[in-house]
């Protein structure tokens, strides 16, 4: 009797295996890893950074790491604060690496402020501003303070086109620093002794470099991470100047002499904050893409380093597309978990 029966059983399992497959294959598959950035394999976005070149390193390595999540990302643009925060206010950028913090502040709150744009992260804590000379007529005249500029023989020491006044290297026409510059040659009384050069910040200090390399006097601003911090070093070939006390313009007035200060120095600008700035919308649709912006940082020290093979000739766009991704490569095992947290979280 039971091989009689055999058939109708070998029948039910056969039609109980093919039910079974046909539910299995019903159900949905969990994603494997390199689906999990699905939603974001057609979204392609768009950023920019000033025509400050160094910005361009922070910029494609924020970029790899998009990538690595799926994203498509158009070749960054050249748009030079304040416009570039309107771009991304109005939704012609997704987001952008210079965010200076506070610096920049005005910039943001202009362009919309938090009801179209939002901070992200920390790509680059603790930079240090200010103004240094070099440490050979420091210590021969015994300067210390920018105070001392207001009378006209110490002036005379750093005049390099024979007026009679200090020539002081500044920053590009609407930067931040050359806002707070303007304002502390006014609220220092140093209008008469000092002048402003404004212009393209890297080739005024190149020439401020010759200079010093000919044994001369050099006056400037300088702002960390940067490749002067790695040529001329503090306390080795350069000094920070100390302020008479702490002033900065518009957004920045309510700051005190604590946030100016480094190292017991009052250098007079705020410790700067590097962070990205990104579209409020963008950002709600594009959990993912926050959540790398939260996690990413590149320290100072990095910055300088790369910045430097820039000055040195390094300074096409797949130079700097190199010097990311070298930079990704060195530190892979850090960059990997903020790319797992990133695609997790």
């Amino acid at each position: 009797m039971f091989i009689k029966q055999l058939p109708k059983f070998t029948k039910k399992i056969s039609l109980l295996i093919l039910l079974t497959s046909f539910l299995m294959a019903c159900q949905q598959t969990p994603p494997s890893p390199d689906e999990t950035t699905e939603s974001t394999e057609k979204v392609t976005l768009r950023t920019a950074h000033s025509n400050w070149i160094e910005e361009h390193f922070q910029t494609e390595i924020v970029k790899i790491g998009l990538e690595k999540l799926g994203y498509q990302v158009e070749t960054p643009r050249e748009i030079d604060y304040p416009a570039l925060y309107v771009s991304v206010a109005n939704g012609d950028l997704d987001y952008s690496t210079v965010y200076y913090t506070p610096g920049h502040e005005a910039f943001f709150d202009n362009a919309g402020g938090q009801a179209k744009l939002e901070g992200v992260g920390m790509l680059t804590p603790n930079g240090v501003q200010g103004y240094q000379i070099d440490q050979k007529t420091a210590q021969q005249h015994n300067i210390t303070n920018l105070e001392q500029f207001k009378d006209p023989k110490i002036a005379q020491l750093f005049d390099s086109d024979g007026d009679g006044k200090a020539n002081l290297v500044g920053c590009n026409a609407g930067w931040a620093c050359e806002l707070i510059i303007e304002h502390h040659l006014d609220a220092y009384g140093l209008r008469e002794t000092v002048e402003h050069d404004r212009g393209q910040y890297t080739a005024l200090l190149a020439n401020s470099l010759t200079r010093y390399n000919q044994g001369k006097s050099v006056f400037f601003y300088a702002y960390n991470p940067h490749w002067i911090g790695a040529v001329l070093k503090p306390t080795e070939d350069v000094i920070w100047l100390e302020v008479p006390f702490t002033t900065l313009p518009n957004k920045m007035d309510n700051l005190t002499e604590k946030e100016t200060s480094v190292n017991g120095k009052n250098l007079g600008f705020p410790k700067t904050q590097q962070r990205i700035v990104a579209n409020k919308k963008f950002l709600e649709d594009n959990p993912i893409a926050k959540r790398w912006f939260e996690l990413v940082q590149i320290p100072a020290e990095d910055i300088n380093q790369e910045s430097l093979r820039i000055k040195e000739g390094e300074n096409k766009p797949e130079d700097i597309r190199r010097h990311a991704q070298e930079w990704v490569d060195n530190n892979q095992e850090l960059f990997n978990s903020w790319i797992e947290k990133a695609s997790n979280d």
